[in-house]
């Protein structure tokens, strides 16, 4: 579903013509299979986020090739980009995203919009994820006027709105108390099992973590290993 083909990555910092290159990550190698929850965890500045990131067009690689649903999408143009992500991918986010002047139901819908999809149709999926996720009750309120768990199941909804085969989630339950990180992993794995989603989980909580089918360790760039639930943890995949 996601595959990484020796990807390396490099920053350029400072005024041009001076710039100091930092090394992010070093020959990647990693393939996500089609409805597997798969975990990348690693300290702050491993390069997580920029492994997120790459997968998800935001930014391209030094070198390498990424693929993704078994297109090559390294080179896609920015326009060619944005309608992959619309078509493949959700996103679920710890800052949630949302836009303060729209309500619940509208931030939900905006991927629908996008889509182009009539306004009865819009209402009815909308409702039904708003239902899904157990924030229906509160469709007409305004994000200053939700709760950080209330804000988090309209993102969620939003991610889903458009039964994306693969969700890419950076630390999604980052703002979450115990009980909504719960029914957010919950809602996760049920996706998971019943839908076959995909899901990249970026995380430091175990928790998250436990959920994944498949654990990926990045440390200092490097992929230290790639192992699924009774498999080594010390098998090595530089």
């Amino acid at each position: 579903m996601i595959e990484m083909l020796r990807i390396n990555h490099q920053f350029a910092i400072g005024k041009k013509g001076k710039e100091r290159v930092v090394p992010v990550l070093h020959d990647i190698d990693l393939h996500v299979r089609e409805g597997e929850i798969v975990a990348i965890v690693g300290r702050s500045g491993s390069g997580k986020s920029t492994l997120l990131n790459l997968m998800s067009g935001y930014i391209r690689p030094t070198s390498g090739e990424i693929r993704v649903a078994g297109q090559s999408v390294t080179s896609l143009s920015e326009g060619e980009w944005a309608n992959f992500r619309l078509a493949r991918l959700g996103f679920m986010f710890q800052s949630f995203q949302l836009i303060p002047s729209m309500t619940a139901f509208e931030n939900a819908e905006l991927p629908l919009v996008l889509k182009g999809l009539g306004v009865s149709e819009r209402r009815k999926r909308v409702m039904e994820l708003l239902e899904q996720v157990g924030i229906a009750d509160y469709a007409g309120h305004y994000p200053g006027e939700l709760s950080g768990g209330q804000q988090q199941r309209v993102s969620v909804a939003r991610s889903l709105m458009l039964n994306p085969p693969i969700v890419l989630a950076d630390e999604p339950t980052g703002s979450l108390d115990s009980d909504n990180e719960r029914q957010l992993l919950a809602l996760i794995q049920h996706l998971n099992q019943d839908k076959g989603t995909t899901f990249v989980l970026i995380t430091h909580d175990e928790q998250v973590a436990s959920i994944a089918h498949r654990t990926v360790n990045l440390k200092d760039g490097y992929l230290l290993n790639a192992y699924g639930k009774g498999d080594n943890p010390a098998h090595e995949v530089h």
